[in-house]
């Protein structure tokens, strides 16, 4: 397809698509699918290689936030039965954090509900970020504490906060539609605050909230504009006692189509595969590691994940690997300089093929079980 490879030049080369090539990734056929996949593949493997940088949540406070976002568990008013506790102390968060890192994490995201900290509540995450650096040697540490007043963004910095996550979600034009206690405004000025402070902007969206594909272009080019470092690309979880329980949209071939979308415009950032993931992907997660370059390790906030374990064997299994804490994920040319200015522009190196596998440490024995039910067994088939 023309469309592809004008989508891969551009991709190579950090320039911007139009927002018609953008919009025609997310119209393409289903039988054009693995098509798009492997064009945006090339583009993440140019700027990536076959890495994938694994992230753990820790949910420092959840539940009763006083903002009405619908897509949210925790929202105000929610009738979703999930856990509701107030602030872990620094120790508990550590270990919590420490789990993630025992499993592969890179980096550690402290969250915590609400519309924003107050300056007790950034002491107590300082706390927490030190603690947990103190025992977590090499750990990158995020925080997503809400919209920042002045001076806060500064304060987490100082405290060894790498970076800030607070994600546009949607659109400007229909931000209204799914949040009426703060605009999306806001949520740019939050991250425009962090990105002033010295720290690494994470910035993202949630698809499958019933927005058109504009909708998700508009999105993705805003990110676009505001540049953070990584992109987390969320998919809508419709819990049950939400506004947006009955928003079951997405199928795994859209969700492709929209994480290739997301690296054709943002070729050369940490796209990260975000909540949602084995809800709507579902087997085809696998796939997603060829467009992505990172995901959540474990549970999110308020909803389980697939297993560390199984999340470790699909990255092994897909031929990729994981991302060492010696190893930086960003391109040379996005990683800032000794006195914090952006590095020089890098042409892409293109990404070694992949060693043949080598066999397994230890044979999966596990994965062998004798069949005792069906044809001629007293047992009901497995079917």
């Amino acid at each position: 397809m023309d469309l592809l490879n004008t989508l891969v030049d551009k991709g190579l080369r950090r320039e911007v698509p139009t927002r018609d090539e953008a919009l025609a990734v997310l119209a393409t056929a289903d039988d054009e699918l693995l098509d798009v996949v492997a064009a945006a593949g090339k583009v993440r493997r140019t700027w990536f290689g076959r890495r994938v940088k694994l992230n753990y949540l820790v949910n420092l406070k959840s539940g009763l936030c006083p903002e009405d976002c619908s897509y949210c568990s925790q929202r105000l008013g929610s009738k979703a039965e999930i856990l509701k506790y107030t602030w872990l102390k620094p120790d508990d968060a550590s270990k919590a954090a420490a789990a993630g890192v025992a499993g592969g994490a890179k980096r550690v995201c402290l969250v915590a509900s609400g519309r924003g900290p107050t300056d007790k509540d950034v002491d107590r995450v300082s706390e927490t970020i030190a603690t947990i650096k103190e025992q977590n040697e090499g750990v990158e540490v995020c925080a997503c504490l809400g919209l920042l007043n002045d001076g806060q963004a500064e304060r987490l910095r100082a405290a060894g906060a790498d970076a800030y996550n607070h994600n546009l979600n949607t659109s400007e034009a229909t931000y209204g539609d799914i949040c009426t206690t703060h605009d999306f405004s806001d949520r740019v000025e939050t991250v425009q605050q962090a990105q002033a402070a010295g720290m690494s902007a994470c910035s993202g969206l949630i698809a499958g909230m019933g927005e058109s594909d504009a909708d998700l272009v508009d999105v993705v080019f805003a990110l676009r504009e505001l540049d953070p470092d990584s992109v987390p690309v969320n998919f809508l979880i419709p819990f049950e006692g939400t506004p947006l329980a009955k928003e079951w949209n997405l199928t795994p071939q859209r969700c492709l189509r929209i994480l290739a979308m997301v690296r054709f415009v943002c070729p050369d950032v940490e796209v990260r595969l975000a909540g949602g993931r084995e809800v709507h992907l579902r087997s085809l997660q696998p796939l997603a590691l060829h467009l992505v370059n990172s995901i959540f390790l474990g549970d999110y906030l308020t909803s389980e994940g697939q297993a560390g374990k199984d999340d470790l064997a699909m990255i092994a299994d897909a031929g990729f690997e994981v991302e060492g804490a010696d190893t930086t994920t960003l391109p040379a040319h996005r990683r800032p300089t000794e006195d914090g200015a952006d590095a020089v522009d890098a042409e892409p190196q293109a990404a070694p093929e992949a060693a043949v596998p080598a066999p397994a440490e230890e044979a999966r024995r596990d994965l062998v079980a004798v069949r005792r039910r069906g044809a001629g067994t007293d047992l009901p088939p497995n079917a």
